[in-house]
């Protein structure tokens, strides 16, 4: 029943994104992904396609999204996404589907798609969701079974699961191929390099141990 119930999202989902996508138009009916030669540095609108007379049926169906990901520890969420490599009938369709997989009060930490919209569709247990746009007003609404929210692009926004027992199952359409994601505790306190600790004090109001403390509980 469930991966059913999953199939036919998917299906309205694509439907949807398909009107307000927001990636560059494919100049042909499909570009079914090579993926041996598909990488981060040749991504554009999409990555470079098979020979058409080798495309078939299979590279436009995923069962990729049937099951649930394994929980994370920290915040207690998985996210499991479609990409060329599990789909790659959807190169250049400017398009990501995603499940959304949330522990019992579990939350999906505040971030953002800077090259998506994002419509989810609640498919099990209960979930408040919000986001922020650039007055720093917050929209926020409980979420039952059936019911959908749109995040618009760019925005920070969250999923919090508000039952102390049941995990919640969302999916979640983006309109684009490739719509990136930035975490906002990670960007401020795990990065690569990290963020000199005067900057975070000021910036959080908080000392320097409340720094480290952060950030070993972040992995930065």
């Amino acid at each position: 029943m469930e991966t059913s119930t999953i199939v036919f999202s998917m299906s309205v989902l694509v439907v949807v994104l398909g009107l307000v996508g927001s990636d560059p138009d494919p100049l042909q009916d499909y570009c079914v992904a090579d993926t041996k030669e598909g990488t981060r540095e040749n991504f554009y609108n999409g990555v470079p396609c098979i020979n058409p007379q080798n495309v078939d049926i299979s590279h436009f169906a995923t069962s990729a999204l049937s099951k649930a990901g394994k929980i994370g520890i920290v915040f207690g969420f998985n996210v499991t996404l479609t990409t060329i490599f599990n789909l790659p009938g959807m190169n250049t369709q400017g398009l990501t589907m995603a499940r959304i997989d949330i522990g019992p009060n579990s939350l999906v930490s505040p971030h953002s798609h800077p090259r998506a919209s994002e419509v989810a569709i609640l498919l099990k247990g209960s979930l408040l969701v919000g986001f922020i746009n650039t007055s720093n007003h917050l929209f926020t609404q409980n979420l039952r079974p059936g019911d959908s929210f749109v995040f618009p692009k760019g925005m920070i926004h969250f999923l919090y699961n508000t039952d102390s027992k049941v995990q919640a199952l969302a999916l979640s359409g983006l309109s684009s191929q490739n719509p990136g994601v930035q975490m906002a505790s990670p960007a401020a306190f795990a990065t690569c390099l990290t963020m000199p600790d005067e900057v975070s004090k000021k910036l959080f109001q908080i000392n320097d141990q409340d720094v480290t403390k952060i950030r070993m509980s972040l992995g930065g």
